[in-house]
């Protein structure tokens, strides 16, 4: 049985690539900092694929520690997956002079550090097999500077330059790299919109394009996947339109 692993997985787009990759057979692997929410989906999943493993674990991805010991346990426990979603991620709004003194090293620990240390801890054991797939969770903030997203797009701006290395350094071990970049997507962090959902990218949507990408690249690698809601991107300062 083929294995995923999901960082960020009890909502937005990590729970619909849950749901995906379980409806379509795969034992899947998850975190969250909130056990509440881990509890639900265990319950959920357990029930609808009962079929299927499925390991759901409390973690902070922002504490190398906590996500250091999170992988060491998913090797251990569920094994090396075959398809790995860097996934998790925080969005803090601000300019680069006004925003808290904390929020750059959060968002830079969450959104790249939890990615760079658990993708490092698994590439090993990926790499004895000579397959697998790591799809990294970037933005279109990883190549448009949005104002009032000063850290964010910092940090997604990195995690983009990771994902293209790693494409590169693994190449000659048959491990697709693809950087997943939406725009804006209809989860919890659009909560209290007044926009209409028709001017978001449905993230069952967006799950679908990507899990074909991976059914679909025996021979091809698409190292970059842009995706904008139709009408381009939502207006970044005041969200008025």
């Amino acid at each position: 049985m083929a294995k995923v692993l999901i960082t960020g997985g009890t909502r937005g787009i990590g729970r619909n690539l849950i749901e995906k990759f379980a409806s379509n057979g795969f034992d899947v692997a998850t975190c969250s900092r909130n056990e509440n929410e881990l509890n639900k989906l265990i319950k959920h999943v357990n029930q609808k694929y009962p079929s299927i493993e499925f390991v759901a674990l409390q973690c902070d991805v922002s504490d190398k520690k906590q996500i250091t010991d999170f992988a060491n346990n998913i090797l251990k426990n569920f094994g090396t997956p075959d398809i790995l979603v860097n996934n998790a991620g925080i969005f803090l709004p601000g300019t680069l002079s006004t925003e808290a003194d904390n929020v750059f090293e959060k968002q830079i620990n969450t959104n790249l550090a939890s990615a760079y240390h658990l993708t490092r801890i698994l590439l090993p054991e990926m790499k004895k097999r000579l397959s697998g797939f790591v799809f990294n969770m970037c933005s279109t903030a990883s190549i448009t500077a949005y104002t009032g997203s000063a850290s964010y797009c910092i940090s997604k701006f990195a995690l983009h330059g990771f994902s293209k290395l790693l494409r590169e350094e693994l190449k000659n071990y048959n491990i697709k790299v693809c950087s997943v970049m939406p725009g804006a997507t209809l989860t919890s962090s659009w909560d209290g919109t007044s926009l209409s959902k028709e001017r978001f990218i449905d993230p069952a949507e967006l799950t679908d394009l990507m899990y074909s990408i991976y059914k679909n690249s025996n021979t091809m690698n698409v190292e970059e996947l842009i995706v904008r809601p139709h009408k381009g991107d939502v207006n970044d300062t005041n969200y008025n339109e």
